[in-house]
């Protein structure tokens, strides 16, 4: 999945091999929660990023997470862009951002 800097959410996957990409029951989370967080790896397997300017992948929610948990860092979504409240001690922002 995705989230973007504007706090979007893109979760699109079943987990299934050869399956048809599916929301599940994040759309439901991502409307209805009072707030959402999000845990993830900071970089898919293939080394691409999940935290990202704008979504590349279908919209799950829009303007909805207000945290994520990344195995590097702590990031809150604000008004303002994304802001790091925490990350892995001697991790250089410009390392965070590779």
């Amino acid at each position: 999945f995705q989230v973007a800097a504007n706090g979007d959410l893109a979760n699109w996957h079943t987990g299934a091999p050869d399956a048809i990409p599916a929301v599940g029951g994040a759309m439901d989370l991502a409307v209805g929660a009072k707030k959402v967080f999000i845990t993830t790896d900071h970089i898919t397997k293939q080394g691409e990023p999940k935290i990202v300017a704008e979504l590349t992948y279908p919209v799950t929610g829009k303007h909805c997470v207000d945290r994520i948990y990344t195995d590097l860092c702590v990031i809150d979504v604000t008004k303002d862009g994304l802001k790091v409240i925490e990350k892995v001690e001697g991790l250089s922002f410009d390392e965070l951002q590779a």
